[in-house]
């Protein structure tokens, strides 16, 4: 199987890696800012007890729990994750392309099936917010919170996924 960046040439890999890690972890610590103030007793995690409430019920108690304020930070976190999305994907992509070099078969293709799997997680949040939109926008009404909480689910999962396996070529010799 082929990685989705193999056509990369080899020396501008590890750069554009670096580049898109940094910007991640940039606009990650402006997620966590913003999350500060969607945290209630309602939805101790934030945005991701919002992603992860599951049903109509739980997703409007959240919504209910959050002030204008909170209600503006969360209406702008979905709107802004779409910039994330493509950044995350790509540094998660690329370390996966890096961490395969010099490895066994079984696992380059894993690494190659995992750079697949970061772009689909990408694909997965954006249904998910389009979803969380909705509730936010509206009353939460079924079936948003349960797309919602699929697809965040399916997005954790193959981000994970990608991490361990990067992790796992860090052990794994040729």
């Amino acid at each position: 199987m082929k990685h989705p960046f193999e056509f990369l040439p080899q020396h501008t890999r590890k750069p554009l890696f670096y580049f898109f890690f940094a910007l991640t972890l940039f606009i990650f610590g402006i997620f966590n800012m913003l999350d500060q103030r969607l945290k209630t007793e309602a939805a101790p995690n934030g945005i991701v007890s919002f992603e992860m409430a599951r049903n109509v019920d739980l997703s409007q108690r959240i919504i209910n729990s959050w002030d204008a304020d909170a209600r503006l930070a969360a209406a702008f976190g979905l709107g802004f994750d779409y910039l994330f999305m493509p950044v995350y994907a790509l540094a998660l992509s690329l370390g996966l392309i890096l961490a395969r070099e010099n490895k066994p078969l079984p696992y380059q293709s894993l690494a190659a099936l995992m750079g697949w799997g970061a772009l689909l997680a990408a694909i997965f949040d954006t249904v998910e917010n389009y979803a969380l939109w909705h509730i936010l926008m509206h009353d939460a009404e079924s079936p948003y919170p349960q797309v919602a909480t699929i697809c965040a689910t399916i997005k954790f999962t193959l981000l994970l996924l990608g991490l361990v396996t990067i992790i796992a070529g860090k052990i794994i010799r040729k």
